[in-house]
């Protein structure tokens, strides 16, 4: 008999976050509950610091632990707003009034330039500004004027010119709902400077010209979702500008619709994704600002997207610390895909997506029959012009072509982040563990170089090229470019699938090279293991639909995520192999093998490469019965692209 992989076993009870139905207004509750209960285990004796974890950040671990406190409010905060109550409340509100109490063992400190602390404020502000009868009114006149203080100490403070501007606004929207000292000639600059990042059709970048980076930052995590909080609570006070954030957010939404797919998966694309379900917050703030979006976007169709992808993290059941809280990661523990600036408690910015919470359960969003994705059955391929990607739904598969964002400052595997090629929302992205050797960097989705035999690595990443987007006969196509080095330059053609091979795209790089260089292409990574004993995944075993096969211009991979695949269409020589990946580089599977192309090219040379990507998601019904028909049949060269591979077009 053949052993069983060992999956039977936990290192700890699951949490009871994966047993939620997440159905009804009431189970949400539940599930806010179910996360903050964990929390106050480590609570300082006052609980106005949480300690989470035990990794390190780039601030102070006084903020650190702030964060574990104050990023649960955007929970309770909704939670309590609409009525319903939780028991570890009082301890919440004890914290806030030890923090902002200079004269307490437990007091936070006032901020200072750039501090972590105006983050924080942010939720803080607020929970006072729809919490009030539990945050406000409860304290006394001295509490109430250190919490003023406390939020008022970041009014002459620097702040990054970022979305970190809508935490101060928030700070001091919380002290003027609740009629405290509040500082409006601040408020109305940082307004006026944040609406000089939006950029149209409802898209802000996240900071001023100069970059471009539209993540989630610019809607989920960020942007768009105070935008809509703002909307609602400066309502009286800034009506026209209340209307034009829910302008944008209409405009938004038919764009952001495409990064989930049927299933409830987000499309993985940018930093901070420890925050996990924040993806589908702004779902949850257009709810909060009650704004109706154009069709097909109805109440129940927002109820679906936002209900899908929380039922999706139920089953990622290794989210949770032995502690019952949040870990650093994305399915799994993994700080391999942190940023500098996550500490134990940053995953609780989670907590964003359940602002519907302060809604009654009268409201539409609550009362509307949960909908399919409005997209699940139709094609889709759709530009969008100021983010410079391409969303598509082909196949049954949900993916983004990209290649002209970047974040502004140093950020750990940016090139992962932002340079791939596309990024999907069935086969998540991978990062880089290392830079020695292809296993430990990983290029999925991305062409990878190296002018010293195998040893380091480069690929797009910021300040390394541009994009635009092209119309060739009626497609929309991606067209970057990068400069890895000062004698090498690669063009690339990003083109959708055909509609006769729907889970095909194509990726066509022109490189021109004064050195000697090795090129190493991924497609999509997969699970590495076996389902029958969990060992690593052996030759291609069709009737299993599982294993690896490559030859001299082509790579595939079959696992129990989907069928991927890499081959060269241009008729050269561009040999496969399957990479095993370095261990919890992807951030869904731990495991992964990589199906990649190869090729050496010679210093003077230019080389055109015809990539052609196969993918086939395990969602789609029957998948086992379709990859062999859908992989050999090969997608055809577009004449144009043919035409500027024999120098008739440049």
């Amino acid at each position: 008999m053949s052993p069983k992989p060992a999956t039977l076993n936990r290192s700890h009870p699951l949490h009871p976050f994966h047993t939620n139905p997440f159905l009804t207004r009431s189970d949400v509750v539940t599930a806010v509950t179910t996360l903050l209960d964990p929390l106050l285990t480590g609570a300082s004796p006052n609980a106005s610091l949480i300690k989470v974890g035990s990794t390190g950040t780039r601030f102070d671990e006084t903020a650190a632990q702030i964060e574990g406190y104050a990023r649960p409010l955007w929970g309770l905060a909704p939670l309590l707003a609409g009525g319903s109550t939780y028991t570890g409340t009082s301890r919440f509100v004890a914290g806030l009034i030890a923090g902002t109490d200079p004269s307490h063992d437990e007091f936070w400190g006032y901020m200072e330039d750039t501090d972590q602390r105006m983050v924080e404020a942010c939720p803080i502000g607020y929970t006072l500004a729809i919490a009030r009868s539990e945050f406000w009114d409860a304290l006394s006149g001295e509490q109430k004027k250190n919490v003023e203080t406390w939020l008022g100490s970041m009014n002459d403070k620097d702040m990054p010119n970022t979305n970190w501007l809508w935490f101060r606004v928030f700070a001091n929207l919380g002290l003027a709902n609740n009629g405290a000292a509040w500082n409006e000639d601040v408020l109305k600059a940082d307004i006026k400077q944040l609406n000089t990042f939006y950029r149209g059709h409802g898209w802000s970048n996240d900071g001023p010209e100069g970059y471009r980076q539209m993540d989630y930052y610019s809607g989920s995590f960020a942007i768009q979702y105070l935008q809509l909080l703002y909307a609602r609570l400066a309502a009286d006070r800034d009506p026209e500008q209340a209307d034009e954030y829910k302008a944008r957010a209409r405009m938004y939404a038919l764009d952001f619709v495409h990064f989930f797919d049927p299933e409830g998966r987000a499309i993985t694309f940018g930093r901070s994704l420890t925050y996990r379900w924040a993806m589908v917050a702004f779902w949850g703030s257009v709810v909060f600002a009650d704004v109706e979006l154009p069709a097909p976007l109805t109440w129940g169709v927002v109820k679906g997207i936002w209900l899908r992808n929380l039922r999706w993290w139920t089953k990622q059941q290794d989210i949770f610390q032995s502690n019952g809280m949040l870990s650093i990661g994305y399915s799994y523990p993994n700080t391999y895909l942190a940023e500098n600036y996550n500490s134990p408690g940053s995953p609780y910015w989670c907590m964003l997506a359940f602002a519907p919470l302060a809604m009654p359960e009268s409201h539409p969003f609550w009362s509307a029959k949960e909908e399919p994705h409005p997209f699940a059955n139709e094609r889709v391929c759709r530009p969008l012009t100021h983010p410079r990607q391409i969303v598509v739904r082909s196949g049954g598969h949900t993916f983004l072509l990209s290649s002209g964002q970047e974040c502004h400052y140093a950020l750990k595997n940016q090139q992962a982040k932002y340079g791939k090629f596309v990024y999907s929302a069935a086969f998540a992205y991978s990062v880089s563990t290392g830079y020695y050797t292809l296993e430990q960097f990983v290029p999925e989705s991305s062409l990878a170089l190296s002018d010293d035999g195998g040893e380091l690595w480069k690929m797009r990443r910021a300040h390394n090229g541009d994009s635009e987007i092209e119309n060739h006969d009626g497609v929309p196509v991606l067209v970057s470019s990068m400069k890895p080095w000062h004698d090498v330059d690669v063009l690339t053609y990003l083109i959708p699938p055909a509609e006769d091979t729907p889970n095909w795209h194509l990726r066509v790089h022109r490189i021109r090279t004064g050195r000697d260089i090795m090129s190493a292409e991924g497609a999509w990574a997969v699970y590495g293991c076996r389902e029958s004993d969990g060992r690593a995944l052996a030759g291609l075993d069709e009737s299993l639909s599982e294993g690896g096969k490559a030859d001299s211009t082509s790579a595939f991979a079959a696992a129990r995520n989907g069928a991927v695949g890499i081959t060269e269409l241009a008729q050269q020589e561009r040999p496969g192999s399957i990479l095993l990946s370095d261990a919890n580089s992807n951030l869904v599977e731990n495991r992964t093998v990589l199906p990649t192309l190869h090729k050496d090219l010679k210093a003077g040379s230019t080389t055109w490469f015809v990539t052609a990507v196969y993918a086939l998601p395990a969602s789609v019904e029957g998948w086992k019965d379709q990859w062999k028909a859908g992989y050999e049949k090969k997608p055809v060269i577009p004449k144009w692209i043919q035409s500027k591979i024999d120098g008739r077009w440049d």
